[in-house]
């Protein structure tokens, strides 16, 4: 694998922490490198921040990292939304009432979440793959409005 991109390098450190009982910056860069993936603990320790990990206490009182979901039910900020899209939407198109979001691989989820969590009123709902999301417009708003309304918000021309 060698050097993977910032995003991609943060997917694989979820998916170790959600696979694996982590104690230390140190052990991520380790089964990072087991995985083929080259990073150093100053890399390592940015990405856990940026994904908001924190350590918590495991089943035996061993102090392991997590990365908390948010709650279903919390709204996340605009602000946040916008975040979200213009880093993770590289591509956007639409289809009658369907909006098409292209993601880098295994970001999907992440679009997806914020959409979903975002109460925006011209949403149905959203289905995420590996690295599309089809958002379902509210029939009344339609993909051409909607695919408008985040192409605005992710910053895509």
């Amino acid at each position: 694998m060698g050097r993977l991109s910032k995003r991609q390098r943060q997917h694989k450190i979820a998916q170790l922490l959600e696979s694996f009982p982590v104690t230390s910056q140190a052990e991520v860069v380790e089964l990072l490198r087991r995985e083929g993936v080259e990073a150093t603990q100053a890399t390592v320790s940015r990405d856990l921040e940026e994904l908001g990990a924190v350590k918590v206490r495991a089943p035996g009182g061993l102090s392991v990292y997590a990365i908390p979901e948010l709650p279903a039910e919390q709204i996340v900020p605009t602000d946040h939304l916008r975040r979200v899209l213009s880093e993770w939407v590289v591509d956007v198109a639409c289809s009658a009432n369907i909006v098409v979001l292209k993601t880098p691989p295994g970001s999907a989820h992440v679009v997806a979440s914020a959409l979903d969590r975002a109460g925006l009123k011209e949403i149905v709902g959203t289905v995420a793959g590996d690295d599309t999301v089809l958002v379902v417009a509210v029939e009344d708003v339609g993909g051409k409005a909607l695919t408008k309304i985040i192409t605005e918000m992710s910053g895509i021309a």
